[in-house]
Order: C-alpha cells, then structure tokens, then sequence
C-alpha cells in the first residue's frame, strides 16, 4: 500500500494523513470548493478539487471520487467517518475496481446498516437487545399497536440512520402520532429508507460502547469501551474511558458480548458496538458502527494504540498487531471533548470565520482539529471545530486539566460550546461520575431555572 486516496475531509483528513506520513504511504485528498483552505489540503502530499461546497455534489460523489482514484494509481481509499463510510455500494465500487476499501467488508456495512436486520443477528448471537419491533413498521395503526405491546416511552427510529437523524423519543400515543410521518420523511431525505422501527425507551441509561477489531485470519479483538452519555440531540459531546461508576463484572459481561457481536458476522477493521445500560447495569445492542469512530482518539488514549495504523495493517492483509486479547491493556483514563461551532445555549450551528484560535493550557491534552486561524467554518458540513482529548492518571485528574484547559481556551469569530464545557465540568452529576444520557439536558434545565 504505497498510495491511499481520503473521501473526507478536515479534521479526521489530517488524523489520516499524520498516521499515513509515519508509515511512508503518500496521501491524496480531496475538497469541495469551501474547504480549499483548510490545512488537510496543504498537508496531504496531493490534493483535488472534487466538485461545488454542497455535499451532495463533492464528498458524496462516489463515481467522481472513484474516477480520481483510478487515475492517481492509488491503492487503497480512506473513507473516514460520516460521508460514504458506511456506504456498502461505494465500498463494493471501490473493491471491484481493483482498489482496497480500509473498512469492513461490504456485505458487513450492508447487514449492519440496516438496524432491524442487525438487531436480528444479534438476537441469533444471544447478544442482548432493546425489547422492540423485529420488522419495519410501515403504517401509523401498526406503530400504535406495537408501542401500546411494548410499552411507553419508545424510541422510534429510522432503519438505516445514524448519528442521532431519523430518531424521536415519543412519551405517548399523541407524540407517536405527530412524529411518525416526519420521521419517516426525514429517513427517505437523509437515508433513501423510509423504513422505521420502534424501541423501548430505556429512561436513565448509559450509552456505553466498545471498540472492536477484526482481520481477514479471523482474529477479533476489543479494545475496552468508551461511555458517551454526555450529550444533546442523541449526539456526543464529552466521552471518556474507562467509563465510570461501572462495576467490573458488568464490563467483563459487556466486552465479551461485543466481541460475541463482531464475531456473529465475522468482523473485519475497525468498528464500534455500541449499547445502552439500565440502572441495574443490565445492556442491550443499539447498533454496530462499521468504521472508525470520531472518539476513536480516547482508546488511542488509552490503550497506546494508533487505530488508523492498524486499520492500515489489517487492510494489507495482516493479522491484527495484537491477538492475543490479554496483551492488551487499559491504563490511565481519557476524555473527548468536542468543539463545535454553534450557539451553547440553542446548540444552533454558528458558522463564520475563526478570527483568533488560542489553545493556552495544552497540559496532557492532545488536538485533533480541522481548523486553524483564519479559517471559515461554513454551513455545509458538521460544525466541529475540534477534539480535545485529555489524558491522565485519573478520572479526578483529567476533569482539573480540562478545567484548566478550558479556562484558557480564546475562540473568536464563531460562537462555541466552550462556556458549556467551562460550568458543566463542575456540575455534581459529572464529576461523580453516575451520570446518564438525561445529564447534559437536566442539567441545562438547572441552569435555566436558577437564571
């Protein structure tokens, strides 16, 4: 693997690039028309024009992507995350063209893609699921049926979403009434599937995942979990590892059923199984993300592992760099912390030009960002500015250097969440570390009422 094209762009292109600039393998990029300025484009070793600022007319261009591809000589392309990473028919494009695709096989995004069809498999796995629907619900009669035998609150969800679209919490039958149709729409805009499903709502969960790998000699690995309950809009915002408050027998339970997880349909690459945890540390499969993920910086953390090597590795052909599950350790702890471009009290998108950029205080902290001074977050991709990932010996250790970190953190041109990682580090729930997916949105209810 001497050339990797990267379909993506900004922050998890340069993660790419650096790992790809270690292993002396030359990397082409490519761009849309805004993002000509961002530093992924200076530091791949070429970079393309790949069509206008839209997403659905550069980064999501398969044929486009895949014609340049063929014509640079390269040997292998990069998806990343979002975009066309778990998009089976690119990665089939890509492998019969000759080309290797680093990410799992296509018959695996394929399968896992579809949240019904995955929650199936992992029933046939004896690996626990959200009491729900085995089938698509198609009309709105059906849905009450199935919520009123299921039981309130449930999740309605779309078949092949993700990253938190096509997904509403209904308390009742009036709130499934009002959503079904809307959900369904956005899942055909958004996904091409207008096929929804229900799940029990598990109140006061943790949303608890864990890092797996496979290669193609049929090993399978994980490398510990990450818990990503901090968040807004059933998106992440804060996660860390080892995740707290988590007895040590129910993590064992939890790995193991990962693992069980990724082996039910013989894993290749890296990829995140992910679960929610009731009170009484009982989980249940939510869904199994077949790529890198953005928090994939916390197990780097963590465990001392570069992931993207590794996906490289098992790409070529190689075994895993470890095998043995009991090589692998966990030590010290580390916390993600993503920067987005948007307004901290509405979590609206905030785009605009990144007039000043000062880190200050980079004790035991690591960045991972798109951006740098004096470039434009526009409004046509996901606002993430950047990661901050903060290791150290202690949970209690890395909340003081984020506290110290984001004290001194100046971001000026664009509004940020920075104030909201500046009080929320210190709200009780957090720093305890008990807390559920319910934290982040009580706590700013908290926060309303004593203003």
């Amino acid at each position: 693997m001497k050339k990797v094209l990267i379909a993506n762009r900004g922050e998890i292109a340069r993660r790419i690039i650096e790992t790809c600039k270690k292993l002396h393998i030359e990397t082409v990029a490519i761009y849309a028309e805004a993002d000509a300025d961002l530093p992924y484009v200076k530091e791949a070793d070429t970079a393309f024009l790949i069509g206008p600022s839209q997403v659905q007319q550069s980064y999501l261009k398969a044929d486009d992507i895949l014609a340049l591809a063929k014509r640079e000589g390269v040997d292998a392309i990069h998806p990343g995350y979002g975009l066309l990473s778990e998009n089976a028919s690119f990665a089939r494009k890509v492998e019969e063209s000759g080309m290797i695709f680093i990410g799992p096989n296509p018959e695996t995004i394929d399968k896992m893609g579809d949240k019904i069809g995955s929650r199936q498999t992992m029933i046939a796995a004896g690996v626990p699921v959200v009491p729900g629907t085995e089938e698509g619900v198609h009309t709105l009669e059906a849905a009450v049926e199935e919520a009123m035998r299921i039981g309130y609150p449930i999740m309605l969800k779309a078949s092949s979403g993700g990253g938190g679209i096509g997904m509403v919490r209904c308390e009742d039958e009036q709130t499934l009434s009002q959503n079904f149709m809307s959900v369904k729409q956005r899942a055909k805009a958004y996904f091409g599937d207008d096929v929804v499903f229900l799940e029990k709502y598990i109140a006061d969960g943790r949303h608890i995942e864990v890092q797996i790998f496979g290669d193609t000699h049929g090993n399978i690995v994980h490398l510990f979990e990450r818990n990503c309950s901090v968040q807004r809009r059933n998106q992440k915002v804060i996660e860390e590892s080892p995740s707290p408050d988590f007895p040590q027998e129910a993590r064992e339970r939890l790995l193991k059923a990962a693992v069980d997880a990724a082996k039910a349909v013989n894993y290749r690459n890296a990829g995140t199984v992910e679960f929610i945890v009731d009170e009484n540390n009982q989980f249940y499969f939510l869904e199994m993300n077949t790529r890198l993920q953005v928090e994939h910086p916390v197990t780097e953390e963590v465990t001392g592992f570069d992931l993207v090597e590794w996906q490289l590795e098992v790409a070529k052909g190689n075994s895993l760099p470890i095998t043995n599950q009991h090589e692998i350790q966990s030590t010290g702890h580390a916390m993600e912390f993503r920067i987005y471009a948007e307004d901290p009290k509405t979590f609206f998108p905030s785009p605009g030009t990144i007039k000043t950029l000062q880190w200050g205080s980079m004790d035991h902290v690591r960045i991972d960002s798109g951006y740098e001074e004096g470039n434009a977050v526009t409004p046509f991709y996901d606002p993430m500015i950047a990661k901050v990932i903060i290791k150290s010996d202690s949970r209690q250790q890395v909340i003081a250097h984020a506290q110290n970190f984001f004290a001194s953190v100046t971001i000026e041109g664009v509004k940020t969440n920075v104030p909201l990682f500046r009080e929320f580090l210190g709200a009780q729930a957090f720093q305890d570390g008990s807390y559920t997916t319910a934290v982040l949105p009580q706590w700013l209810e908290q926060q309303k009422e004593e203003k």
